[in-house]
C-alpha cells in the first residue's frame, strides 16, 4: 500500500545496523504502478494479509521506513509487493527505481488486520480493494485456506483508470493456473474489477454498486448478509469509512484479531 508518506524513524540506527533483503525482480506495470520481490528472512513468518516495515536509507543516513502490505502467500519463498509512484515521495521516489541485486531494509515482524482469524466463519468472504489496496488480498487469493474457509470469494477492485486493474487481472488469472491454489480456487474465485475514470466493461465505484445492488444483479447472488458473508476492506480513508458504513448498513460488525467479526478494516495505510 502507498496511502501514507513514509515515516523517517529518527530514533532508529543507522541502515546498515537493519536487517536488509535482496530484491530479486521488479515488474513497473504503468507509469504510476510497479510491484517488486525480495528474499524472504528466515525467521519471518506471517499469515497472508499481513504487512511488515520496509524502506531505504535516507540522505540524512538514516532508514525511511513505511508498511507494506505482503503480496505473496505465506508459503511463497519470496515476499512480493505492490507500490504506487509518488514522483516527490521520499520512499516512493527512490524505492521505484530499485533493480534486481539491489538491497532494501525489511523488519521481519509482519501484523495486520486483515487476517482470516479476525473473521468469524462464514460461506462468502469480499474483498474490498481500490488502488494499491489489491497488495493483501493478492495474498490471501493465493492461500489455500482462504478456500477451505469459505465457498464463494469476490474481489472487488476499483480504480481510475483501465491500466491500474491490469496487476489484478494478471494475478487472478495466475492463480487458476498455479498447481497449489488453482485447484482450491477452482469455481470459487469471483473478479469484480471497475473503473472511475476510463471507460471499461464496468464502470463505477463499488461502493456505489454495492448501494444500488448492480453488484448482486451482476454476480447473480443476494444482497450481503451477516449469517453467510464476511468481508474485507483496504483503500484510502474515504473507501474506507464509506464501505464501513454499506457494511454496517447490511448488519454486519467490524471485528479484530482480538475480537472476530463479519469485516475487517486495514487502517495502517491510512491517515
Amino acid at each position: 500500500m502507498n496511502d501514507l508518506a513514509p515515516v523517517t524513524d529518527t530514533a532508529a540506527p543507522a541502515a546498515k545496523t537493519l536487517p536488509t533483503e535482496t530484491v530479486t525482480a521488479v515488474r513497473h506495470w504503468s507509469e504510476h504502478l510497479f510491484s517488486f520481490r525480495v528474499t524472504r528472512p528466515r525467521s519471518l513468518r506471517f499469515r497472508s494479509g499481513e504487512f511488515v516495515m520496509i524502506g531505504l536509507t535516507g540522505d540524512n543516513g538514516r532508514p525511511l521506513l513505511r508498511a507494506y502490505s505482503i503480496a505473496s502467500p505465506a508459503w511463497d519463498e519470496e515476499l512480493e509487493f505492490y507500490s504506487i509512484k509518488v514522483q516527490d515521495g521520499p520512499l516512493t521516489s527512490r524505492l521505484q527505481h530499485i533493480q534486481p541485486g539491489d538491497e532494501i531494509i525489511l523488519k521481519p515482524k509482519a501484523v495486520g488486520t486483515l487476517v482470516l482469524d479476525a473473521l468469524l466463519p462464514g460461506k462468502r468472504l469480499w474483498l474490498f480493494a481500490t488502488g494499491t489496496g489489491i497488495a493483501p488480498f493478492a495474498s490471501l487469493i493465493r492461500d489455500p485456506e482462504t478456500y477451505e474457509r469459505y465457498d464463494e470469494v469476490i474481489l472487488t477492485h476499483t480504480t481510475r483508470e483501465v491500466a491500474a486493474l491490469a496487476y489484478g487481472e494478471e494475478l487472478v488469472a495466475s492463480v487458476a493456473e498455479d498447481p497449489l491454489v488453482g485447484e482450491f480456487a477452482a469455481g470459487k474465485l469471483r473478479y469484480y474489477p471497475t473503473t472511475t475514470r476510463e471507460t471499461s466493461p464496468v464502470m463505477g465505484r463499488i461502493t456505489d454498486h454495492l448501494r444500488s445492488g448492480e453488484v448482486f444483479e451482476r454476480l447473480g447472488i443476494p444482497a450481503i448478509n451477516p449469517a453467510t458473508d464476511r468481508g474485507m476492506v483496504c483503500g484510502s480513508l474515504a473507501f474506507n469509512k464509506d464501505i464501513m458504513e454499506i457494511l454496517d448498513g447490511f448488519g454486519l460488525r467490524e471485528g479484530a484479531n482480538s475480537e472476530p467479526a463479519e469485516y475487517v478494516v486495514e487502517k495502517a495505510f491510512v491517515g
